[in-house]
């Protein structure tokens, strides 16, 4: 009788923890949907999500868009580990997830996150006409990280790699979707024909403007190949 009841205990016990150890999908909440303006129809389109993981029984965050005609609806979801699970304490995670759209159609597109849960959100992304069949009408630096513990208050440092001696900067435009998000395009020009292929590390300062009343921006730096780095910026 014993052994019988320690073979029962075993096999619950044994059970729960397959359930604590097997992920699931689940939806998880979005705090803010973020969409820089600039994109145009030679471009990679990308929208930006913010939101957080209730506990670390989530892990790795993830988005899957689907694109019907003008409509992007978009599906963040995490691994959710069972509760049970011995390395699930209450801690509540931030992140950030960039969702690279690709190449779209000039339209407005009607942007939807986790449509069908309680963590809904809704935005607008505008694609224009390209004036250039290449991805991207400039070069731009091949920006690696945006530096925000170095700079002046109220600027940035943008840190990389040029391919060669003979880029220098040209400008550091910007484009502001007027709500939420500053598009900084670091454009380079060529100042030399002849370009040995050697990495040249940069640094370029740049002050973030004030035009947006928000304490919280977002900076979407244009790089190579259509690419892009993102930080969220705090006055």
């Amino acid at each position: 009788m014993k052994k019988t009841i320690l073979a029962i205990f075993t096999f619950a016990f044994g059970a729960g923890l397959v359930q604590a150890g097997v992920p699931t999908q689940k939806v998880i909440p979005v705090t803010h949907v973020f969409v820089p303006s600039g994109f145009d129809s030679n471009d990679n389109s990308e929208i930006i999500i913010t939101g957080f993981l209730p506990n670390l029984c989530h892990k790795t965050p993830k988005a899957n868009a689907m694109v019907t005609g003008n409509k992007i609806d978009i599906l963040l979801t995490s691994l959710y580990y069972d509760e049970s699970n011995p390395f699930c304490p209450e801690m509540v995670v931030p992140f950030t997830e960039t969702l690279e759209l690709g190449v779209l159609d000039k339209g407005k597109y009607e942007v939807t996150v986790n449509g069908k849960s309680i963590y809904k959100k809704e935005a607008k992304l505008k694609v224009n006409e390209s004036t250039s069949a290449a991805i991207d009408d400039f070069s731009y630096a091949y920006v690696e990280h945006i530096d925000k513990e170095s700079a002046r208050d109220g600027h940035v440092i943008l840190k990389g790699y040029n391919p060669s001696d003979c880029f220098e900067l040209d400008s550091i435009e910007y484009i502001s979707n007027g709500k939420d998000t500053y598009s900084i395009l670091p454009k380079m020009k060529q100042v030399r024909a002849h370009c040995p292929m050697k990495l040249v590390p940069f640094e370029y300062e740049w002050k973030v403007p004030s035009d947006i009343d928000r304490n919280e921006v977002l900076l979407h730096v244009r790089t190579l190949e259509g690419r892009s780095k993102n930080t969220l910026f705090y006055r």
